[in-house]
């Protein structure tokens, strides 16, 4: 599929959700998987459709290092378990955008590299504004009902580490993150593949081993306009 064509279809889900409150979309998927630059891509073609776009990621609400790392750098179940705070994400911004919020949210609470707590300039969204927030795990149990619309962005592990790799470390710095992705995160992804089934339970599924040529997955009735 075309990848323009991906995003209009995809941008056409997004903004045929109705509600009287704004629109929460989790954009899922595995380390390296293209989360980010898919939800990036897509706020663009929302905007075109008219909606403002609320952009945020997992990244504004980590742990912290101390907690993260509580079971050992190179610990998968830490990973999965460790990472995030699920309760100051839906404090400061899903529970606010969902039914019966106040409107007035933040975007990060947590600024992982200095390991130090933040917290983002409180804004007020209205009430058809689109939520695109990009990360892993986000189809956990906890987070599930906070979703309007849930997209799994799918890639074997060969190409997502590969690409994550690339991504965020220098040549001579490559074989030991690519270690780290073997003995951490790539059994964390696998945790939470195995116990959560977050493809199984995503709206929609976005085929992206080949990011210029994606296939589109209708997985269940909220994807089901596309």
């Amino acid at each position: 599929m075309d990848r323009n064509l991906l995003l209009t279809k995809l941008a056409g889900a997004i903004t045929d959700v109705r509600l009287p409150h704004p629109t929460r979309v989790a954009i899922d998927g595995v380390d390296g998987v293209g989360k980010t630059t898919l939800a990036d891509e897509l706020a663009d073609f929302v905007r075109r459709a008219g909606r403002h776009v609320i952009r945020a990621s997992i990244d504004g609400f980590h742990n912290p290092r101390q907690r993260r790392y509580a079971r050992g750098p190179d610990s998968a179940e830490g990973y999965f378990l460790d990472s995030f705070d699920y309760e100051a994400l839906g404090r400061a911004l899903l529970m606010p955008l969902g039914p019966g919020g106040d409107r007035i949210y933040r975007v990060a609470m947590f600024d992982h590299r200095a390991d130090v707590t933040v917290e983002s300039e409180a804004q007020r969204a209205s009430n058809d504004a689109v939520l695109l927030f990009d990360g892993v795990f986000l189809l956990r149990a906890e987070l599930v009902p906070h979703w309007d619309l849930s997209i799994w962005v799918d890639a074997p592990f060969d190409v997502t580490v590969e690409r994550a790799v690339r991504r965020d470390s220098s040549e001579e710095e490559r074989e030991e993150l690519r270690w780290m992705y073997e003995r951490r995160y790539v059994p964390g992804q696998r945790m939470y593949l195995e116990r959560c089934r977050p493809i199984q339970r995503a709206d929609l599924v976005v085929k992206n081993a080949n990011v210029e040529d994606p296939g589109l997955e209708v997985r269940k009735e909220g994807g089901s306009n596309v």
